[in-house]
């Protein structure tokens, strides 16, 4: 073998072990979940012993009420948790972008909800909304408020809550970093053309944020959709089926209904939801880094 030819090869030799454990550790297991959609497959059987359905799972799901709520209940938390967690995080940042004696410490308070597992918030959320005990209804009765039943009739509301206490963090310490990273000379002409700080915030600061808040907020989407230990804990999918999202569904097809091949083509449903919502934020990402450059060559030119 010539120089040469080892030389472009060297890249590829490196990053054939990689691709050898995504193989086995990625692609097999979706294969294997692909085609398991496609059988009427339960616990008992192999997989090879299960019936060839064709699309009969697919179309028992498209035509399922239940699956219908299941998946608008997902699509309500999710668009409701990344919102306010976006929203509530990117202002913290820009608030604490600034020398503050102690930022270390805040820092550290911020980041600790992320740290705590998920079956400890569903727990520690739970025991705060407890009708009787818990910290919330207490706190109404100390007011003169009637209690209200959080897990009941404000259920979606209460693991909304505890999902946007614990991963605002998240989206804060992510906003900070990309505030920090943004070229000084923007802002520092934007300063020096008598651009107010929420002119600079509004037309500098988030426009150049822009594709770090987009990657950000697709990483809390898809996690997002893929809740399960908290809302196990609070509510268990009730009451009714009004905080059963998907991940829960699947995982209850699975395995208190045994139905094998129905959670695999829930699953790929769910699969195909991420990958729309993915290719779309990926997109316009995209057109948001063109911006952001453009917009940082022509400041640079006018300095």
């Amino acid at each position: 073998m010539s120089t040469a030819t080892f030389n472009r090869l060297t890249p590829y030799l490196f990053l054939a072990p990689a691709v050898v454990i995504m193989a086995l550790a990625l692609l097999y297991p979706l294969g294997y979940m692909i085609y398991g959609s496609f059988r009427a497959w339960d616990p008992s059987q192999a997989l090879g012993e299960s019936t060839f359905v064709g699309l009969a799972n697919y179309v028992t799901l498209w035509n399922d009420p239940s699956f219908h709520e299941s998946a608008g209940v997902t699509l309500k938390f999710a668009a409701s948790v990344v919102s306010v967690e976006m929203f509530i995080g990117v202002g913290l940042a820009l608030l604490l972008d600034r020398n503050i004696r102690g930022m270390s410490v805040l820092r550290t308070l911020f980041i600790l909800p992320m740290m705590i597992a998920p079956v400890v918030v569903g727990l520690i959320w739970r025991y705060m909304y407890h009708p009787s005990v818990g910290i919330f209804n207490n706190t109404l009765k100390s007011l003169g408020f009637e209690s209200i039943d959080w897990l009941g009739q404000h259920a979606l509301l209460a693991v909304i809550l505890a999902d946007i206490w614990q991963w605002t963090p998240f989206i804060f310490i992510l906003s900070l970093a990309a505030l920090q990273s943004l070229p000084r000379s923007a802002l520092e002409a934007a300063r020096i053309d008598g651009a107010t700080a929420w002119q600079q915030i509004i037309h500098i600061k988030l426009p150049l944020m822009m594709p770090v808040l987009i990657v950000t907020g697709l990483l809390r989407l898809i996690d997002a959709f893929k809740v399960l230990e908290v809302i196990l804990v609070m509510t268990e999918g009730g009451p009714g089926l009004s905080t059963e999202i998907l991940a829960l569904r699947i995982s209850r097809t699975a395995t208190e209904f045994r139905e094998l091949g129905v959670a695999a083509a829930m699953s790929n449903y769910l699969l195909m939801m991420l990958l729309v919502l993915t290719v779309i934020m990926l997109a316009y990402n995209r057109v948001q880094e063109y911006r952001a450059a453009r917009a940082i060559r022509i400041i640079e030119e006018d300095i």
